[in-house]
């Protein structure tokens, strides 16, 4: 199951959106499902995956970024661990993103146009 997109992700280093309409995965199903099955994400969407450091391209129809991000800090935030950009559908897999605790799947260029980089710090509002 996934919520109807009640949350947010903003970019705290940058002062930039990373995603306006971010959906959460909160079960183990919506995670394994993700975007598959989805013709496409609007600019400003996204999926929040919690409690994951890997992800598939298997059965996607489009290219997605994904950002990876690490345990919550003592004021809310997440640090960045990992950046994929632009991953393609079919052939792209992360088997392990190193001090992942979840990801944000994001439309391809999101990363750029955010201008997210390694060790930014992320928040994300309306996620449990």
């Amino acid at each position: 199951m996934t919520t109807a997109a009640p949350g947010s992700a903003h970019n705290v280093t940058r002062n930039a959106p990373l995603a306006t309409s971010l959906e959460v995965a909160t079960s183990f199903w919506a995670k394994f499902m993700g975007l598959m099955g989805r013709a496409t994400l609007p600019p400003g969407a996204g999926l929040w995956l919690g409690g994951t450091n890997n992800i598939h391209m298997m059965f996607m129809r489009f290219p997605i970024d994904a950002v990876f991000l690490g345990a919550a800090a003592t004021d809310g935030t997440r640090q960045v661990v990992q950046l994929r950009r632009s991953m393609r559908p079919w052939t792209g897999v992360v088997w392990f993103a190193r001090g992942a605790e979840g990801v944000i799947e994001l439309p391809a260029g999101a990363i750029d146009a955010s201008g997210t980089a390694m060790s930014d710090s992320i928040r994300l509002a309306g996620v449990a």
